[in-house]
């Protein structure tokens, strides 16, 4: 038997292409995203002076031609610890959608597919969600230690419940459709049957949620290290640098604007991108565009 997904052809994905950059919020966010990627990459060659540098007798020196984004508490460059930031948050959101997928699909299409393990699964996953996700991140984060692998772990278990909820919801429509009840007539294993007819039917609402899930853990990451629970303190991040500001409101806004907007940005760009792969591969709202 044929599988029902066959590749996409070149002209439809250029069509699909066309009409996504065509939105103006999406283009606006797809080349804000992409800003922060080329900064974080290209950080030691952008940055100006080592984020981590001292200059005492430099300390909260406003914006200026020599320093960007002005200097903090002790003297250190805010516009290069700005951009060194980038590339801790961007490594820790694709990093827990990484590991949250892996998770979430895995319990999803367990879930939707065999029926004695729906609920169990579906209790587990209702009792992690009971828990507000900052709660239960800082819990995780102060019961394993903090450091960029906790917080990427801790922030994985968080947001997979939510990308199981969905991949469990079409699971069980797509279960029931009539070429997977041809496949299991025909005698096809299971496994094939869950990888090449379940699996790649439901890699449209997994990018969906993908680009959410990495605005949040971005967003989560920012408030575990403005609460000293996130990476090692020499490491610049952005939430940080909003808690060392925090004291200096009112005499060195800048030391909290600038991250504040990076952070504003970046979320923003990819919710932007998030809601744009919505509407287009949902079927009942490409319709209206």
């Amino acid at each position: 038997m044929t599988d029902i997904v066959s590749p996409v052809p070149a002209s439809e994905r250029s069509k699909f292409l066309r009409v996504l950059l065509r939105r103006k919020t999406v283009l606006f966010g797809l080349i804000v995203l992409a800003i922060f990627i080329t900064l974080a990459i290209l950080a030691p060659l952008i940055a100006p002076y080592a984020p981590n540098k001292l200059s005492i007798v430099n300390r909260l020196k406003p914006p200026s031609a020599q320093w960007i984004f002005g200097t903090d508490e002790f003297g250190r460059d805010v516009f290069s610890r700005t951009i060194y930031s980038a590339r801790l948050s961007l490594l820790v959101g694709f990093a827990v959608v990484v590991l949250a997928s892996l998770i979430g699909v895995t319990l999803g299409i367990l879930a939707g597919f065999f029926h004695k393990l729906d609920a169990p699964i579906t209790r587990l996953i209702d009792a992690m969600m009971a828990f507000p996700d900052i709660l239960l991140a800082i819990a995780l984060v102060a019961a394993l230690g903090p450091s960029l692998t906790t917080v990427i772990i801790a922030l994985s278990i968080v947001y997979a419940p939510r990308l199981a909820r969905v991949v469990r919801a079409s699971t069980l429509v797509i279960r029931e459709l009539p070429y997977v009840e041809a496949a299991h007539a025909l005698g096809i294993s299971t496994p094939h049957i869950l990888t090449r007819h379940i699996l790649r039917n439901l890699l449209s609402p997994i990018l969906v949620q993908g680009t959410f899930l990495f605005a949040h853990a971005m967003l989560a990451e920012a408030g575990l290290s403005f609460l000293g629970l996130g990476v090692s303190p020499e490491v610049p991040t952005w939430g940080t640098m909003i808690a060392a500001g925090r004291q200096y409101v009112g005499q060195a806004d800048w030391m909290t604007l600038f991250p504040g907007i990076a952070i504003v940005l970046s979320v923003l760009s990819l919710q932007m991108v998030g809601d744009g792969f919505r509407d287009l591969l949902d079927p009942r709202l490409r319709k209206d565009l």
